[in-house]
């Protein structure tokens, strides 16, 4: 099988991760008492941002160019897949010092969850962009 058969996967599985993630981390604010909660959140941020890096690099790797407004929608894309990336990264570098300082901060904790929000956001914009693409210019990712 091609690395196109897995694109679909790969695009939708980090989408999916972050989200969660997030969802996970919002409510361990209001249920303070499941650790569950934010552990979960911790381990789909390490694992969101590791298939994140494998989905920006398939579309950088096996994207072809586009031209016209297919071209204009796909810089978009690909400037907030970066964006994601990099806020993605972000986080997880905060979670972890977090987490092998054992020190967390009121500030840490909040900074933690306004990245992951900021990412959230950021995947969301990302997906729509690609879903665009795909469905508005028959691209086939």
């Amino acid at each position: 099988m091609s690395v196109s058969h897995f694109h679909p996967m790969l695009v939708h599985f980090p989408i999916a991760l972050v989200i969660l993630g997030f969802v996970a981390q919002f409510s361990s604010l209001f249920f303070k008492k499941e650790v569950c909660l934010s552990t979960t959140a911790f381990y789909l941020l390490i694992t969101g941002t590791l298939a994140a890096i494998v989905a920006w690099l398939t579309g950088v790797l096996f994207t072809a160019e586009m031209s016209g407004l297919a071209g204009e929608v796909k810089e978009t894309h690909e400037h907030a897949a970066l964006t994601t990336l990099i806020l993605l990264v972000i986080t997880s570098a905060l979670s972890i010092t977090t987490k092998v300082k054992g020190n967390e901060t009121p500030t840490m904790k909040w900074a933690i969850i306004a990245f992951y929000g900021m990412a959230t956001i950021a995947v969301c914009i990302t997906g729509f962009f690609g879903g665009t693409l795909v469905y508005n210019y028959m691209m086939p990712l």
